[in-house]
């Protein structure tokens, strides 16, 4: 598969196209990026790496990094995870607070922002040092050691973060937040502010794509968690527009509001595109178009 001559095609199309959409404005450091970017970067098993456009440009991952809190709890805890967490799509925006009283504050899946935040409840408990680990986890899943947290986007998503404070108080009511409500929180908001290019995100990734195995040949999980953490995501990392990726895209993936989209392909390869400006679903406008042209083009999906 010439990925080079297939991703060069669809990013000079989508590139053209007229970019919809509206920034994150509601967060205030994301409402002064650039809304022109645009960037993509592929890593696949074979060990081919190829980018185009703003692809060594960092952003905010902001939501794909519940993927990987997500994977470092499974990892520590195994199924019992799943005791505080469904699995189901939730059919509702990523901050809804609707399905928590009906499901007794068990949110329905990890990667709506309910979800991440019990995760991130579930790291402070297991972790001496939750923030530290984390980073020293994701660190070990690619070559790439640059890796931080943003203070200046943490605090400027904290000082809009009322709906993510109702969520955390309203979970802790039923008492699925073991963990003083303001620190889980604040650790919250840290994970969404981790910044990657499209290039590093895609190496990041690529052990998803591996039956949780890195390039190094470091097993991160289990090949039956690997496949479980990509079942989620196909059904789960879109929030209300999951349906229409799967029906679109035919990927596993997860996005974030800053604009980048993080997709697998088992046994194939890692993805990432990056365009700022969002849909009306908070989805990246230009990277949804892309990897729908990309599969269609490549004429490859998990299904």
């Amino acid at each position: 598969m010439d990925y080079k001559e297939i991703i060069e095609s669809v990013y000079q199309k989508v590139d053209t196209i007229e970019n919809t959409g509206e920034l994150a404005t509601y967060i205030p450091e994301l409402a002064t990026i650039d809304p022109e970017k645009f960037g993509v970067h592929i890593s696949t098993i074979s060990n081919t790496n190829f980018g185009l456009g703003n692809f060594q440009e960092k952003f905010s991952i902001q939501s794909i990094a519940k993927v990987l809190s997500l994977c470092l709890a499974y990892k520590q805890l195994g199924e019992s995870i799943w005791n505080r967490l469904g699995v189901e799509p939730s059919g509702s925006s990523f901050n809804s607070l609707v399905q928590l009283e009906s499901d007794n504050g068990i949110p329905r899946n990890p990667f709506i922002n309910a979800g991440a935040i019990v995760i991130a409840d579930i790291l402070i408990s297991n972790l001496k040092n939750p923030r530290e680990d984390l980073l020293s986890f994701i660190k070990s899943l690619s070559a790439n050691k640059n890796i931080a947290y943003s203070p200046k986007i943490a605090a400027s998503e904290k000082s809009v973060g009322y709906r993510n404070v109702a969520l955390c108080n309203f979970i802790k009511s039923y008492g699925n937040i073991h963990n003083d409500p303001e620190e889980v929180l604040d650790f919250y908001f840290d994970l969404c502010s981790l910044e990657f290019s499209c290039e590093h995100l895609s190496e990041l990734f690529l052990f998803l794509a591996n039956n949780g195995q890195t390039r190094q040949g470091k097993q991160i999980l289990t090949k039956s968690q690997s496949k479980r953490i990509n079942a989620l995501m196909q059904t789960c990392g879109f929030y209300d527009e999951s349906g229409e990726f799967a029906f679109k895209v035919g990927l596993a993936g997860k996005s974030g509001v800053g604009g980048g989209i993080i997709a697998i392909h088992p046994n194939q390869y890692a993805i990432a595109v990056w365009s700022p400006k969002l849909n009306k679903k908070g989805n990246s406008y230009k990277g949804m178009r892309f990897l729908e042209e990309f599969t269609t083009l490549s004429e490859q999906s998990i299904f």
